[in-house]
């Protein structure tokens, strides 16, 4: 398929992506020339051992971070030509971000957390709106609850329903389930896999993990900056024995 081809049909493109990180101890390529297209409604797990480059992958894709060379097309719009301001009106409107660390912010409700991103836009979500993705993500009832009042798994569920509202057209996840426990993961991965199955949404989601990797409908993997391979429909044990593979 040519590139104006994927442009069209892709959520996000990355074509040509390089990134180096240039100290006083010399230089260091995280990306050496990655190409990779993820299709809408697509749920993409991103693997590597440590240094990679899979985090770097994922900040670059995300606008977080600007690479060297190459280029990022997320829901048509070309990335790497914005400016700051811009590039934070678009993850504002179009991504959706989960971190290990559930960045919720203490002195808020779960539901003025949940419905933030939408008031940064400049748009005033009603109430059904909140309570509806709460509702998706078993939240019933905790809308008036701060997150110091809840447990870990409930405040990832609470950055899930944050991430959901605004719908937007990719969101990425950088180790989701890192801080829970197998149960309260599992949980959170159904979301993830629902958010793809039920809302048609496009997820991109950085993992260590072959269990959580297997929730996902392809699991590329990265080495040395390069992309190594990548499996569809994969079992945990299936991508273990690839990351083992490639680790050799």
């Amino acid at each position: 398929m040519t590139t104006l081809a994927l442009q069209t049909t892709s959520a996000l493109l990355l074509d040509g992506i390089t990134k180096t990180y240039r100290s006083k101890a010399g230089s260091v390529q995280a990306l050496r020339g990655v190409t990779h297209a993820f299709a809408p409604g697509s749920f993409t797990a991103v693997m590597g051992a440590s240094g990679s480059g899979k985090s770097t992958l994922l900040q670059c894709a995300a606008g977080l971070d600007r690479p060297t060379s190459g280029s990022v097309l997320l829901a048509g719009t070309e990335l790497t030509i914005l400016d700051e301001t811009e590039l934070t009106m678009l993850r504002r409107r179009a991504m959706g971000f989960i971190f290990q660390a559930y960045n919720l912010l203490p002195a808020l409700t779960v539901y003025d957390n949940v419905a933030l991103p939408l008031r940064l836009t400049g748009t005033k979500p009603t109430k059904s709106q909140v309570y509806d993705v709460l509702a998706r993500v078993g939240l019933d009832g905790k809308a008036k609850r701060r997150p110091a009042e809840l447990s870990g798994g409930q405040q990832q569920r609470v950055a899930i329903a944050r991430a959901l509202i605004a719908q937007p057209a990719v969101l990425f996840a950088d180790e989701p389930t890192g801080a829970l426990d197998r149960g309260t993961s599992r949980q959170v991965l159904e979301l993830l896999r629902a958010a793809t199955d039920s809302a048609g949404q496009t997820v991109v989601m950085v993992t260590h993990d072959p269990v959580a990797a297997a929730y996902a409908s392809r699991v590329l993997f990265l080495s040395d900056g390069l992309v190594a391979g990548s499996l569809d429909h994969g079992t945990a044990q299936q991508i273990a024995a690839a990351m083992s593979e490639l680790e050799r």
